[in-house]
């Protein structure tokens, strides 16, 4: 049995690790502010006496003796992370600190949760962990992107000068249960909005690209990289290589719940990627010949009933 922390536990992304990781056997404590996260997330959990619930902002010190921390906090999606832009950076960079500090003064290995947002809109296509980015630095997205590229030089630099055990993942775009119905994600977006027969808000000409991974899919890399080999520190993309419009998402999300939604076009944001795809050779050559299991019409079908549920008891 090891003892893991997770911070931004009760999120979206976290509440399935912390799920996850109690059905193997570890002890888990989640932290989180509920600035994003919430308690219904892993309410299911409280009964586990292996889990611990805290709440605490991670830009603040925190102790404990543990074996792996998972450094998950963060708001993810563009309508959280831009209501409070300075905190988000504190978030990202003071978070950062604090928790390289704990694993430094005892000797935990950490994970960071990083995102493909740290490529920006990207001038090579797909993104391998060797490009660069292209990145706005005072854009609207910058708290966000920026935030998180200071976070990973943290990392690399705890781990050269402290010889701290660092691994980091670059996750990419992912859906599933349990996320929040007005964070503004694509995937969540779409589904609320066919489920009420809303119009479908599609920016631009809906011919941008994204890729898609199913929340158990990340789970599983999460936990293979921080299993790896130590000479393994990343940053590890962790994403589906396979590409969708969003004009095909939009409309396998309407055929799947038969809704009469119309499409709407809008503006496309401030910064907004034309293409997002990762390529994970990395990751499969490193973590065990890891990639995404679960097909986009597998995962929308359960990510629609979660949401179907969801609706129903509002």
């Amino acid at each position: 049995m090891k003892r893991i922390l997770v911070t931004g536990g009760a999120g979206f992304i976290g509440s399935h690790l912390c799920e996850r990781l109690l059905n193997e056997g570890n002890e888990v404590i989640c932290l989180d502010n509920y600035f994003t996260g919430t308690k219904d997330n892993i309410i299911h959990l409280m009964d586990n006496p292996y889990f611990e619930l805290v709440r605490h902002d991670v830009t603040m010190p925190y102790f404990a003796e543990v074996d792996e921390i998972y450094n998950l906090a963060c708001p993810a999606s563009p309508i959280h992370y831009q209501y409070n832009p300075i905190k988000t950076i504190k978030t990202s960079v003071m978070g950062a600190i604090n928790f390289l500090g704990l694993a430094k003064r005892i000797k935990a290995k950490i994970l960071q949760a990083s995102t493909s947002e740290v490529y920006g809109d990207p001038s090579i296509h797909p993104q391998d962990e060797s490009y660069w980015g292209n990145v706005n630095p005072i854009g609207q997205r910058s708290c966000y992107d920026e935030g998180k590229r200071c976070a990973e030089s943290l990392f690399v630099n705890y781990h050269q000068q402290n010889n701290v055990r660092i691994k980091i993942a670059r996750i990419f775009n992912t859906y599933g249960p349990r996320m929040s119905i007005n964070d503004g994600r694509v995937v969540s977006n779409f589904i609320v909005q066919a489920l009420r027969g809303e119009p479908i808000t599609i920016f631009g000409n809906g011919s941008q690209t994204r890729s898609f991974q199913y929340v158990d899919d990340l789970v599983e890399g999460l936990i293979r990289l921080m299993n790896s080999d130590e000479s393994i520190t990343g940053p590890v993309n962790l994403g589906n290589p396979r590409e969708f419009t969003m004009l095909e998402l939009a409309n396998e999300v309407i055929r799947q719940t038969n809704s009469t939604s119309k499409l709407s076009y809008h503006p496309l944001p401030e910064d907004d990627p034309t293409q997002r795809q990762p390529n994970i050779e990395l990751a499969y050559n490193t973590l065990n010949k890891w990639e995404p299991g679960i097909n986009l019409e597998e995962g929308l079908t359960k990510t629609i009933e979660y949401f179907r549920n969801r609706l129903e008891r509002e």
